[in-house]
Order: structure tokens, then C-alpha cells, then sequence
């Protein structure tokens, strides 16, 4: 009897599943997949004065401006999203390097943009004395699509995203960055 009950109730729930694939993303995407990108983002990078980096004479703080290559992947869970991305930062002033890896994690926004938050692990080079130092990094930020801002016929769900978002070095540092999202 407790077969017949069992496959009665998995009978009854196939047009749920059904239906659960045929979901769409507000972008009108697929609500599960895998979404790739690339992008390049510019900021600065200013260190608090008592930092595990330590102090240089004659300079207070450790800072310079960044030039961020960024690389990866987000897979949609219907409104929300996880993904994994990489990066590799080219810097001026105090800072040679930065590099890291981190997890993010957010919902989608309006037609076609993001809200997420990040957490991983970054390695920053110093240079003019600065020592190179590895540690946790956190971050928020929002990438707004062509859909949000009126260009929804130019690139349709694939193309440009305009991100903005602040990260800190084991809450040691601020890191405004802003910058281009190609995602396919």
C-alpha cells in the first residue's frame, strides 16, 4: 500500500517539476544555468594607518590606484544567484599586485541588474618598502544592466553591466572600485 501511496504523490508532483524548469530570471534568462563574464574595473585602494602592513618612513598610509581584471562565473538559482570569480590587480603608487579568488552570492535586480555580496582571500605586493601580505576580503556591490537604464534593445540578456561595489582587506582597507561587465 505504501509503494501505491509513493508513486501516486511522485505522479502528482511531475507537472511541478515540470513547470520549475520552464522558470525565468526577471531578465527573461533561463532561471538556472551557468552565466560566464569578464570585466575590467579602476579604484583606489587606501589602507587604515594600523594595518599589518606597518608603516614606511615618511609615508602614513598605504594607498594607491588599481586596475582590476576580473574573471567569472555566476549560476542563477531563480531570483538569487552564487557564483565564484577571480582577479588580477595591477596597481600605482604603494601598490605592485593584487590578486585573489572569492565567492559571491546575491539577488537579481530590476530587469537585468545585481545586488551581491563577496568573501575571499586576496594577496596583496607592496612596493617603495611596502611588504606583500595575504588575508580575507570582503565586498558589497550592485552591477546594473542595459534593461535598468533604458538600453534593453541595444545588447538584449547578454552584453554590458555597469558595476559599482567597495571591498575591504580584512577591514583594514577601503577599496572603492567601478568598472565594465561583459557577460555571455
Amino acid at each position: 500500500m505504501k509503494k501505491y501511496l509513493f508513486a501516486a504523490a511522485l505522479v502528482a508532483a511531475l507537472p511541478s517539476v515540470a513547470s520549475a524548469q520552464e522558470e525565468t530570471a526577471p531578465d527573461g534568462t533561463p532561471a538556472f544555468g551557468i552565466e560566464p563574464y569578464v570585466g575590467i574595473l579602476g579604484g583606489w585602494h587606501s589602507f587604515d594607518r594600523r594595518t599589518e602592513f606597518g608603516s614606511v618612513p615618511g609615508e602614513t598610509i598605504m594607498s594607491g590606484a588599481i586596475l582590476s581584471g576580473v574573471a567569472g562565473v555566476n549560476v542563477p538559482l531563480g531570483p538569487v544567484f552564487v557564483g565564484v570569480e577571480g582577479n588580477a590587480t595591477k596597481g600605482w603608487s604603494d601598490i605592485d599586485w593584487e590578486y585573489g579568488v572569492k565567492g559571491r552570492f546575491g539577488a537579481r535586480a530590476g530587469e537585468s541588474g545585481m545586488i551581491f555580496a563577496s568573501a575571499g582571500y586576496q594577496w596583496v605586493h607592496g612596493k617603495q618598502g611596502w611588504p606583500d601580505r595575504k588575508d580575507w576580503m570582503y565586498g558589497a556591490g550592485v552591477e546594473v544592466g542595459p534593461k535598468d537604464i533604458g538600453l534593453g534593445g541595444i545588447t538584449g540578456n547578454s552584453g554590458i553591466r555597469f558595476r559599482f561595489q567597495t571591498e575591504t582587506y580584512d577591514f583594514d582597507s577601503f577599496r572603492p572600485t567601478a568598472g565594465v561587465i561583459f557577460h555571455f
